[in-house]
């Protein structure tokens, strides 16, 4: 099984390369984040052209999340929060026996604003939800664009970056918390040393061409699928293009 997920910045805007990128890797199951575009705009069509189906939530102008699969997804649910949530940022689903949630963390904006402590407090309701939804023994996959780097080899200047939105311990304790309960990093299991990054931001100058990045971006699995991961890599062909999202493609091969 191929297992993806991708930061569009505007699924339209990005539709081109999505599509391209579709019929280049034919991922079974592909998660997208800030796709942001209200559900009656979403661009159905041409994806399941290409053979998808996709499962999407929406707003205008923000936020935003979908799952593209090949297979049809079962148990859709879209709300993290039982009382419900205008930021469209979750989506669990599950898919030829796999549970997956795709998720996009708050960014945070800044430390000690109210939208970072919206952050953490959905980071804690993603942790609730997982703890009273699934066990360690479970196929489970949940992925996405998480806003936060957990490690100095994670960034590209730890020193200058450490205590920020992103790179605060307060977001770091919370992600450990998913790793403690059971939830392992697909992508550090292969690749454990630094300099891979998943996103580029735009506000620095030539900041791709320098790898002046982040992993801010993650697969994390249950042992029983991690287990079973073949490799994962970073897709750079995305992000080097022109007009390109300032996050790229996060790919995990599993034999199932």
């Amino acid at each position: 099984m191929k297992f993806a997920t991708f930061n569009t910045n505007s699924v339209r805007t990005r539709l081109p390369i999505l599509l391209e990128w579709l019929e280049k890797e034919t991922p079974d199951i592909l998660c997208l984040q800030e796709t942001k575009v209200q559900d009656k705009d979403f661009p159905v069509e041409p994806l399941e052209k290409v053979g998808y189906h996709v499962t999407f939530r929406g707003q205008k102008s923000y936020n935003g999340v979908a799952i593209l699969s090949k297979s049809p997804p079962e148990d859709v649910r879209l709300d993290l929060f039982s009382e419900g949530d205008d930021q469209a940022r979750f989506i669990r689903v599950d898919i030829e026996g796999i549970s997956v949630v795709n998720v996009y963390v708050p960014q945070g904006f800044q430390v000690g604003s109210e939208k970072f402590q919206y952050k953490l407090k959905w980071l804690k309701a993603l942790l609730e939800y997982i703890v009273g939804h699934y066990t360690p023994n479970d196929l489970l996959i949940v992925a996405g664009d998480f806003n936060v780097a957990m490690e100095d080899r994670d960034v590209y200047d730890p020193e200058t970056l450490r205590g920020g939105v992103g790179f605060h311990a307060d977001e770091q304790a919370l992600m450990k918390e998913f790793f403690h309960w059971g939830l392992e990093d697909v992508f550090r299991r292969h690749f454990p040393e630094g300099n891979h990054y998943t996103f580029w931001d735009y506000r620095i100058p030539n900041g791709f061409k320098r790898n002046l990045g982040w992993r801010i971006d993650y697969v994390l699995a249950t042992a029983p699928l991690a287990k079973k991961s073949r490799t994962a890599w970073v897709d750079m062909w995305a992000r080097a293009l022109s007009k390109p999202s300032d996050h790229t493609f996060l790919v995990a091969e599993f034999d199932l």
